[in-house]
Parts: C-alpha cells; sequence; structure tokens
C-alpha cells in the first residue's frame, strides 16, 4: 500500500510556536556546547595577569607563553596580544611584535595605551632599521 500524506493546513499560532520551539533549541545547544564569553575573558584575563607577574620577574619566556595561552583562549582580547608585542619586542622577535601590534590595534583601534605602544615600537625600530642600512 502506498504511503500518503495529508496536506495539513496552515496554522499561523502553530508556525509561530514551532519556529519558537526551534529558536529556543538552537540557542540552548549553542549555549550549552559552548564556554559562556565571560568565562573566556576571565581565564585569559588570568593568563594575563600571571604572565605580568611573571615579566615583571624577567621570565619573559614563560610571559610570552601565558600571553599567547590569553589569546588563544579569547582571540578578542586586545590587551592579550599587546603584552605578547611588548615580550616579543623584548626577546628580538620584531616581525612576531608587529603581528601582535597589528592585531591588538585592529580588536581596539581606539586604545591609546596600545597606539603609543606600537608609535614607539615603529619609531625605534624605523632609527635602528635606518641606522643598519648606512
Amino acid at each position: 500500500m502506498p504511503c500518503s500524506f495529508q496536506s495539513l493546513e496552515y496554522s499561523e499560532p502553530y508556525h509561530i510556536m514551532t519556529l519558537t520551539r526551534a529558536l529556543f533549541v538552537a540557542v540552548a545547544v549553542v549555549v550549552s556546547a559552548s564556554p559562556s564569553f565571560a568565562d573566556a575573558r576571565s581565564d585569559a584575563k588570568s593568563q594575563v595577569d600571571f604572565g605580568i607577574s611573571v615579566a615583571q620577574r624577567g621570565l619573559w619566556r614563560e610571559a610570552i607563553y601565558r600571553w599567547e595561552k590569553a589569546a588563544e583562549i579569547d582571540p578578542t582580547y586586545a590587551a592579550a596580544f599587546n603584552d605578547l608585542a611588548i615580550a616579543y619586542e623584548h626577546e628580538g622577535q620584531l616581525d612576531k611584535a608587529r603581528k601582535a601590534y597589528d592585531k591588538a590595534l585592529e580588536l581596539d583601534p581606539n586604545n591609546s595605551q596600545i597606539r603609543q605602544n606600537y608609535e614607539l615600537f615603529k619609531e625605534i625600530n624605523d632609527r635602528t632599521s635606518s641606522g643598519k642600512e648606512k
């Protein structure tokens, strides 16, 4: 016996209720499947703070590790990229420093501290680069 489908009349309240349920389920799945933004930012901030404390003790490689971890946890955290740029600069990894400053400014273009750090970096680098060419 062939299968037959019944045609259901369109019922607006039923349709809206079905869409509302589907939206609720989709939001619930997304929220439960990924860590919340606040948790990620908090974890990233903990890494940044720890990086600052070890950098102040001269442990730049550990600081780089912490700030790279912070950037991995929250790729939108401009402070992590700014601090990473400073550490790369300190360690002579100038290409990485420039990329990290660029990313920090992309994420937070109006941050005067990041802009000031980057301008100083460029000024020193440009002066050093032009001195090597002579």
